[in-house]
């Protein structure tokens, strides 16, 4: 995630104006490590999401882990809807996969499967369940996962728990303004600890990793 110095962590709805070329890289490193990478669907539809490549420099490193040439994009849908149309559906290297409720809409189920995403249940009612997520990704034989946003979808596995790595750039920026913070939606009832990992720095930009205590 990137944020600004106030705390922002958009700017006109979208991160990439906060973002920077050194930023760009690392998040293109942590998608070629990723078996999947996590995304909500208000984010596909902002960002413009398109699949993820294969990127020769990985190429041996992604063998050796076992793992295809580039990893899925599983967009994250209560409602499923979702611009089929979009290259994200039309044109992935892996098939897109779509996580969603066991009550979402049959209709729009059968949409998503006949664009080609594949849809995995992951929650007992409309939406999907954080923890239900991570298993059944992992019984996808994804158990690398980046999550990428936005941050009302951080903000949920951050309350159910299953945020085990935080890559956050903090950008030296101020915006003003009531843009969102890198994580919204329920609290927690006791502030998770994380620990910083590395701390690096480049024309003011800080890229820092925090894990889990």
């Amino acid at each position: 995630m990137v944020s600004t110095l106030d705390g922002a962590a958009q700017h006109d709805g979208r991160s990439q104006p906060i973002s920077c070329a050194a930023d760009m890289r690392i998040f293109g490193t942590l998608r070629a490590l990723a078996d999947v990478v996590i995304v909500g669907a208000e984010t596909v539809r902002q960002e413009g999401y398109r699949p993820a490549r294969a990127r020769a420099e990985f190429a041996e490193a992604r063998r050796a882990a076992g793992q295809g040439p580039a990893p899925a994009i599983a967009v994250v849908s209560a409602s499923l809807d979702l611009d089929y149309s979009l290259p994200l559906f039309t044109s992935p290297l892996v098939p897109t996969l779509v996580l969603t409720g066991a009550a979402a809409a049959p209709d729009r189920i059968a949409a998503a499967e006949k664009a080609g995403a594949r849809v995995v249940i992951a929650g007992d009612g409309v939406g999907v369940d954080p923890v239900r997520a991570v298993q059944a990704l992992a019984e996808l034989g994804h158990t690398r996962l980046l999550t990428e946003g936005g941050p009302r979808l951080l903000g949920q596995l951050v309350a159910a728990g299953v945020l085990d790595e935080l890559c956050l750039t903090i950008s030296p920026m101020l915006t003003a303004g009531d843009a969102q913070r890198i994580a919204g939606g329920p609290s927690v009832a006791v502030p998770a600890r994380f620990e910083l990992a590395s701390l690096l720095e480049e024309e003011g930009f800080l890229f820092g990793r925090y894990r889990r205590r």
